[in-house]
């Protein structure tokens, strides 16, 4: 082999190696702030539960809460009860609910 396919291995493994990256990236985790902020900011939570990969917060005010915002930021679901917003975050739940209690 010449320079030259060694060459366009290099470069193909390069793309290859930055579209892993970029998959995974997307998946490392919500951002926890932008979420707090997109559920009306920490003053608008009043309690927060887990179960398994769904998340419950129950706000002072549900319609300062961007659901739109939330879909957009990760979640899988939505469903509002009164003044309570179950939504399905996977695996970021926990670390959510522990998050949002660190800040309160």
């Amino acid at each position: 082999m010449n320079w030259l396919q060694y060459l366009i291995i290099v470069v193909v493994l390069v793309i290859i190696l930055l579209a892993i990256l970029k998959a995974t990236k997307k998946d490392a985790g919500l951002d926890f702030n932008k979420l707090v902020e997109l559920l009306g900011g920490k003053d608008n939570i009043v309690s927060t539960e887990t179960n398994m990969s769904r998340f419950k917060v129950t706000l002072k005010d549900v319609s300062k809460a961007n659901k739109e915002g939330i879909q957009k930021l990760g979640a899988k679901g939505i469903v509002e009860i009164d003044n309570q917003l179950k939504i399905i975050l996977g695996n970021d739940s926990k670390n959510l609910k522990k998050y949002i209690d660190e800040i309160k």
